[in-house]
């Protein structure tokens, strides 16, 4: 566990906090009361969740509306929870079902990357002390942010917040798999195309679309060089 924790304290942890301390303020402004922003970053644990649950709440959603739309918003957590759990090691499967609630991109990154190289034994609490880190770092972030809120200027709130979309970019562009890199270019194209079209769904749409394609091209570029 100290092992995921310590690995933590690096970018990721800064990105996470960077983001959290732009929900914060945001949330504040929003009129999010400290609880109600400290226990959305908790439960919620997704930027892109929260920010829908915050939008709605300003417009006076119900609570239904509200929780659909973040949940179709963590639907993206599904293939990575999907892909991770297998390697969370050979414990009671009970359990593995209780860690990947703490999943978030930082945390499937870092522990995909990570845990093939570890004995199964030591994967999952290398998880749990990845994730714990990420989780403490967004909690005392937001309600950092959640302080600051007023004080900073809104180009730099939502900057903040966009630390972690870009962060992403970054990784995945790191990636050494040719089909994540087409997926990555194909996105970054048609992504900003989709969204002035269908601004509600563009975010779905686009990974549809760009997966898809990257699988297309890769299977005939293999078919050609195999």
């Amino acid at each position: 566990m100290a092992a995921g924790f310590v690995d933590t304290l690096q970018l990721p942890v800064f990105v996470v906090m960077g983001s959290m301390i732009g929900y914060g303020s945001l949330a504040r402004e929003t009129g999010f009361s400290l609880w109600l922003a400290l226990v959305a970053t908790g439960t919620v644990w997704s930027l892109p969740a929260q920010m829908a649950m915050a939008e709605l709440y300003t417009v006076g959603a119900s609570g239904a509306a509200i929780a659909l739309a973040m949940s179709l918003a963590n639907l993206r957590f599904l293939p990575m929870a999907v892909s991770l759990t297998p390697l969370l090691g050979d414990g009671r499967r009970g359990w593995r079902y209780v860690m990947i609630q703490m999943i978030s991109v930082n945390t499937w990154v870092g522990s995909t990357r990570r845990c093939p190289q570890l004995p199964p034994g030591q994967r999952g609490p290398y998880y749990v002390g990845y994730a714990t880190a990420c989780m403490i770092a967004g909690l005392v972030a937001t309600a950092v942010g959640y302080g600051l809120a007023g004080t900073l200027p809104r180009a730099a709130t939502l900057g903040m917040v966009f630390l972690n979309p870009v962060y992403f970019a970054l990784v995945f562009a790191d990636v050494r798999q040719r089909a994540g890199i087409i997926a990555l270019l194909a996105g970054a194209i048609v992504g900003p195309l989709i969204h002035l079209l269908a601004p509600n769904w563009g975010l779905v749409a686009t990974g549809v679309l760009a997966g898809t394609a990257a699988y297309l091209i890769e299977r005939r570029l293999e078919a050609r060089h195999g």
